[in-house]
Formats: structure tokens, sequence, C-alpha cells
């Protein structure tokens, strides 16, 4: 299916058409992945448009730059306004947002000095796995691709770069019929998805897999521990064997594209019942129920348009 693109994006420090927002095919971003970015998701709630976690979001985008010395010629406060711009200058209220930060034309080679450019991007984006998935689950499967070792590529930041990793990943398990790729970190544990983080239910409680195993600390992934634990559900970091997915009572991945995925075969084999579970269940209502009303916002996560 053909993307749609939005008539404006916030691009260097105002609002422009999409198609005048471009990049020179000399910048450093395009040769060597040196750009960090988030996906942010606005919903629609009784109290207007709002912003998922925009500012933690946002917090995270300039740790990323800071690892990897990219220096944003914004503020915090000044992107904020632009995603809340470009939001209201396309016209929409449930929407994905992309900010984006890229070394651009300047110097040559891989320590070259050169400008930071700044986008941020917003459209309207159905479920990331496609129509359905959120009720029905998909079916995944186990990479042959592992994720960087540690010491290599920080998983930490949400660059660039990294997410060739996940390229391999989804690209492999599209290949071979399936709706998502898990990986596993160089010690043959379980990392992440392509680009989500992992969820697996025993007798009630959530386990998930640490950040030392190569993954994002999502977003998500923190907003459904802090829900969990808050009404009741019992929360496990720890590593975790490939062969735990297969053993599991529930199997979900989560982040802001993909919200909360059930995921009902891990190659070919059937997660529990094979279909999503009670747990999965409540843990949607409990996040989803964040924009409707049933969830009370007690962490001021829903930043208004």
């Amino acid at each position: 299916m053909a993307q749609t693109y939005p008539d404006h994006i916030w691009h260097n420090g105002r609002i422009k058409p999409w198609a005048e927002a471009t990049v020179h095919v000399m910048a450093h971003a395009l040769h060597y992945g040196s750009s960090v970015f988030e996906g942010i998701r606005s919903y629609e709630t009784p109290n207007g448009a709002a912003i998922f976690r925009l500012t933690d979001h946002l917090k995270r985008l300039y740790l990323s730059a800071k690892i990897y010395d990219i220096e944003i010629p914004y503020t915090l406060e000044e992107l904020s306004a632009a995603c809340r711009e470009v939001i209201r200058a396309n016209g929409l209220t449930k929407a994905y947002l992309r900010p984006v930060a890229y070394r651009g034309l300047g110097g040559f080679g891989l320590s070259a000095e050169t400008p930071t450019d700044v986008a941020v991007a917003s459209w309207f984006m159905g479920p990331y796995l496609g129509a359905g998935v959120l009720e029905a689950g998909i079916d995944a499967c186990v990479s042959s691709w592992q994720r960087f070792a540690p010491n290599t590529i920080p998983a930490g930041a949400k660059a660039g770069g990294n997410y060739l990793s996940g390229q391999l990943v989804a690209r492999e398990a599209r290949r071979l019929g399936f709706g998502e790729g898990i990986a596993l970190a160089s010690t043959g544990l379980l990392s992440e998805g392509a680009g989500e983080n992992l969820f697996l239910v025993f007798d009630g409680a959530l386990h998930t897999t640490p950040v030392s195993a190569a993954l994002l600390n999502g977003i998500t992934r923190n907003s459904i521990i802090t829900l969990a634990r808050r009404n009741g559900i019992e929360v496990v970091e720890r590593d975790l064997p490939r062969e735990y997915l297969y053993l599991c009572d529930e199997l979900f991945m989560c982040g802001t594209a993909a919200e909360i995925t059930p995921i009902r075969s891990v190659d070919g084999k059937p997660v529990g019942a094979g279909k999503p579970g009670p747990v999965t269940a409540r843990v949607q209502e409990l996040f989803f129920g964040l924009f409707d009303g049933r969830t009370k916002d007690e962490w001021g996560w829903l930043e208004p348009v």
C-alpha cells in the first residue's frame, strides 16, 4: 500500500510544505547513519488530542544525541512546540510523530564536523504490523540475525544506524511469511523484536528481558511495567532463553508504533492456546484506557496538543 504523505512538516525551525524538506545526497547521515530520532503517538482523548509521553521521548532524543556527540540546535521546549505545531498544521488529532536530528552536509569522513539538521514529521498511522493484529495477534519467528554485542553499538541510543539490525530481522521475517521477527542477543538469550520490546506471561506474571540484552529501553515498555505493577500484575525483568518463547502462556511485543501486539505463534509453534490471552488483554485495556478515560493518568503522560 502506497504511503499517503501529509501536507506539512517542521524542518530546521519552521513549518514548510512536505516536498520542500530535502536533504543533500552527500549529507553525513545518509552515508554513515548519523541520526537520532523518536517515534511518538498522539491520541484522541475525552479532553482533546494529547501526545503520549512527549517530554520523555524528547529527553531520550537528547540522550541519544549525547552518546553520538550530535549537537541539537534547539531546546527541548522548542522541539516540544514543534511537535504540537506540525500536528496542528496537518489537521491531525490521532497521529504518529517522528522527530529526527541528523548530521547534514559539511565535511567528509567519519569524524567530520557538520551542521545538525532537525525535522519533525507527523502523519496518521494505524496499527504498525497490520490491520486487526491488536485483536488477533501475529505469527513471529526467531531471526537468524543476532543483535549487536555489548560495547560495539550502544543499544540504548535510538540512532538511525542501529536500525540496520532491525531491518535485517524484519525483512527476513516478511520474506519467510511471518508478521515480525524476534532477535537473540550475542549471548544467545532473548533480546527483542525488530523494533519492539518483548513480554512473556508465565502464571499471570509478566517477564521481560533486561536492558543489558542489547535492547532499547522502550517508553511503551516502561509504561506497561508501571501500569502492570500499579494494578497488581507482577513484573519480572530477567534473562530469558529462546525456548521460553515456546513455553510461555502468552507473549506480546510493544512499542510506540506496534503499541501492544499479541504474538500467537513463534516458529510455527502456538503460544499458549494459540491466541491472545487474558493477561495481554488486561494490559491492552490498561494501556489504551489511558486514552479513552478508563485508566487514570496518574503520571501526567498525556500532554495536550
